[in-house]
């Protein structure tokens, strides 16, 4: 018997991650595989968190807390708003899904960019929903472009800052402007996965809309800097009132246990956090150097990671990388979007460049 597939679902196509290491040693038989593909932290999880994990083992038949109190308690402290403003996800991109189920209707829309987190554009179609493309300029979002966008059906408007995969930044000066303009009965999505990263001063204090009333909502993870990736787990702080809509679809128990505890301990470890920014201002330095010397143009990025033209197929570029042992990302065309790693690896990765460039 067929199956009756809604169009919208067709129309989708699987999320592609980056490849897994020990794909890559399978499918080539390698010992050493170094794997800039993914904007994970190089230096791994806090060592506080790995610690704090050590005690929940005898615990695991037990469910997890389905409200993750001590968590959002802590995240509610450190962005002095109220623990009703955080909401928990399996990673920031389960709150995006769960925007799009909860505010969209067959047909409303959702204005983006055309070039950011593919993310954004499944989540919406996956709600029936329309994603409005708007094309960036010099690699960033066209925030009066996005405003021009929004019509009476716009019900999200979604900023990625720092911008994945380009890793530009939109100022604090022009945010402004955009929630200025923006109706307000649209609701603003900041997803801020980078912001730990981010060294311009001009970055925007998004929660500050949010702790004056407005209708937006600002993502942050623990998959980044904090090394969490693995375990799945992220926060969007809002108002109460857009939380409230947000734990009507949130499915039960979706931050489990273990998230829970490491992401409460990574949390308060500072230190942690430092060496990795400093670890990956070094690192983007040094890859933006080489990248340079190789002949390319890097574009400026906030993040961890750099987006640059190879000028050719890049596609052939990114398997030729492989062979040598080095997963990137190969986005679209000749683009490549390398993660920072630890110097011994950024050293690596530039090797293998100009070795598959000759």
């Amino acid at each position: 018997m067929a199956l009756h597939i809604h169009p919208d679902i067709l129309s989708l196509s699987p999320y592609v991650p980056g490849k897994p290491i020990d794909e890559l040693q399978r499918e080539l038989g390698l010992t050493r595989v170094i794997k800039l593909a993914s904007n994970e932290n190089p230096l791994g999880p806090s060592p506080k968190a790995v610690a704090a994990l050590a005690g929940e083992f005898n615990t695991l038949h037990r469910y997890p807390d389905g409200g993750g109190y001590r968590l959002r308690q802590a995240i509610a402290e450190r962005w002095k708003v109220s623990i009703d403003q955080i909401v928990l996800g399996n990673g920031s991109d389960e709150i995006l899904g769960l925007l799009a189920r909860a505010f969209l209707a067959p047909g409303d829309e959702a204005v983006m960019a055309d070039h950011t987190f593919v993310i954004y554009k499944m989540e919406v179609t996956a709600a029936h929903g329309k994603a409005v493309m708007v094309p960036l300029v010099n690699w960033t979002h066209d925030l009066d472009a996005m405003v021009r966008a929004i019509t009476p059906r716009t019900r999200l408007l979604i900023v990625c800052n720092p911008n994945n995969p380009t890793g530009t930044m939109v100022p604090a000066e022009a945010i402004s402007r955009l929630m200025a303009e923006v109706p307000k009965d649209v609701i603003v999505v900041f997803d801020e996965a980078y912001f730990e990263y981010v060294r311009h001063p001009q970055f925007p204090d998004t929660i500050a809309y949010v702790k004056e009333g407005r209708q937006a909502i600002v993502l942050r993870t623990f998959s980044k800097i904090y090394g969490l990736a693995g375990l799945r787990i992220g926060y969007g702080v809002t108002t109460s009132e857009i939380n409230d809509v947000l734990n009507r679809v949130r499915p039960p128990f979706n931050a489990n246990s273990l998230a829970q505890r490491a992401a409460l301990a990574a949390l308060g470890d500072d230190e942690h956090v430092a060496k990795s920014r400093a670890v990956n201002a070094a690192g983007m330095e040094q890859v933006g150097q080489g990248l340079k010397g190789l002949g390319f143009h890097p574009i400026p990025s906030e993040a961890n990671f750099i987006y640059f033209d190879v000028k050719r197929d890049g596609r052939q570029v990114f398997e030729s990388l492989l062979r040598e042992g080095i997963i990137v990302r190969h986005i679209q065309g000749t683009m490549l979007r390398v993660t920072i790693g630890q110097a011994e690896e950024n050293t690596a990765f530039l090797h293998a460049l100009g070795k598959v460039l000759l």
